[in-house]
């Protein structure tokens, strides 16, 4: 059944309208029929139906009628009007209304066939162009901000984007590391060229390497037509590795090499390929912790950290969270088609006060679950179904956690906490903070980067 694209023939011969039905609902169409215009008035007031197919001349209300009808209630609909050969002026008539097409019914219905098959596709393109114009500006709302360090992170993006240097981009999970991926690609001179995502992380071990360099027909089991890899299909643009800190040691320095040559050869072939790729990586973990461990080189951390960035959570850019939530409210009435009128002053207030610990994504999630619950146009303190605490007290220390905290959240408080109360009483040396924590200085500023704690406005 072909979905997305539903279908309603509306004409008082039931034997034509029965043969229309049947002949689309072969080509995979749900299709439904009425019989004159007042019914097909009433249908459409209950069903979604993104065609209709209408005689012109029918009892009750005729197929201009409900044209003229139509078109002033709901613009999305398409229309179709059927007519006798000599009614073909009152159907030509009828595209002025609104009406996208029109079909003699002596005709062959093959050629019906053809203008639904035309109308249904430029449904789907339509749809495609509106979710990329949605994605677009959704990553536009993500990099508009009033926070100084996130506007100076935007500006040195801006700085870099026409360079060629490799960037390590560090964050909490969901504060939208691929956002910024894709506006370095997008303002540098790739910008025309791929910009190819993969997630380390949801690759197994076993089919990595074939997904990054690819790989020949027949060269192991299961390899029954050559593939091009990621690093190949990003060729002149921008490959983005995210979650770069679960990648297998094993194929770390695999990764390595190539970053040196600038060559690849896909599994089971002797032939190299050069590469011009901007590679841009990722990851929500310490890479000096995971080098400490052995679960990453350090010789390929000094390859992808050209440049590094640090892109703050939401819990340190308050000032946003205003501007995202208007937006994802406005996004969420039109997904469900809802419209919401009011929220509740105590709901705001949680929603601005809270500290995301899944950061952007857990706010979507929210807004989402809150609007799918309001009714009459309200959102309602019942409908947040699990309070909204904040994470700390005006002291910086660790106040309470909302009850879904993991351990991995709860240590990060708490080594954040830690480390600022030991810059504190180090004065705000970097150096001497290091020493009574038993690290290195440089492992402190990778901290520092990680929790976005500027020693400078420590006192």
């Amino acid at each position: 059944m072909k979905t997305g694209y539903n279908i309603l023939i509306v004409d008082d011969e039931p034997e034509y309208q029965r043969v229309v039905s049947m002949i689309l609902s072969r080509k995979g169409y749900q299709t439904s029929t009425c019989s004159n215009g007042r019914e097909a008035l009433s249908y459409l007031r209950d069903h979604e139906v993104n065609l209709v197919i209408t005689d012109l001349r029918m009892p009750e209300l005729s197929g201009e009628e409900l044209i003229r009808r139509l078109t002033s209630e709901n613009e999305d609909i398409d229309i179709i009007v059927m007519t006798a050969y000599g009614s073909i002026e009152s159907a030509v008539d009828s595209i002025k209304y609104g009406a996208k097409d029109y079909f003699v019914k002596s005709s062959d219905l093959e050629e019906l066939i053809i203008k639904v098959e035309r109308l249904a596709k430029l449904k789907r393109l339509s749809e495609k162009s509106d979710i990329l114009l949605r994605n677009q500006h959704e990553e536009n709302v993500f990099l508009e901000s009033k926070n100084p360090q996130y506007l100076r992170l935007l500006e040195v993006c801006d700085r870099t984007a026409d360079t060629n240097i490799n960037v390590l981009l560090l964050g909490e999970s969901g504060v939208g590391k691929e956002v910024f991926a894709n506006y370095i690609h997008s303002r540098g001179g790739r910008a025309r060229e791929p910009f190819v995502p993969i997630n380390c992380q949801s690759l197994p071990e076993s089919v990595i390497e074939s997904e990054l360099f690819g790989h020949e027909k027949g060269s192991f089991t299961g390899a029954v037509t050559k593939r091009i890899g990621k690093f190949e299909e990003a060729n002149f643009g921008t490959l983005f590795l995210d979650e770069i800190g679960d990648l297998p040691i094993s194929m770390q320095g695999k990764l390595l090499r190539v970053l040196e040559s600038r060559k690849i050869e896909r599994i089971g072939s002797n032939k190299s390929i050069d590469l011009d790729v901007r590679l841009i990586c990722a990851t929500n973990k310490s890479l000096e912790d995971e080098i400490a461990e052995g679960r990453f080189r350090e010789d390929l951390l000094y390859r992808i950290n050209t440049l590094t960035l640090y892109i703050p959570p939401i819990r340190q850019r308050k000032e946003d969270l205003d501007g995202l939530i208007e937006f994802f409210i406005r996004k969420t009435e039109a997904e469900q088609k809802k419209k919401i009128t009011h929220i509740d002053g105590q709901v705001m207030e949680r929603l601005l006060t809270y500290d995301y610990p899944g950061n952007v994504r857990e706010l979507k999630n929210i807004i989402e679950r809150m609007v799918a619950l309001s009714d009459g146009g309200r959102i309602t303190i019942d409908d947040l179904q699990q309070p909204l605490c904040g994470r700390r007290d005006d002291a910086g220390k660790t106040a309470f956690l909302d009850e879904r905290a993991t351990l991995k959240e709860a240590r990060a408080d708490f080594e954040k906490y830690y480390i600022e109360k030991a810059l504190k009483e180090a004065g705000g040396n970097v150096t001497k903070c290091a020493a009574a924590l038993g690290i290195t200085a440089r492992q402190l500023w990778n901290k520092l980067g990680e929790y976005g704690i500027a020693p400078k406005n420590v006192k």
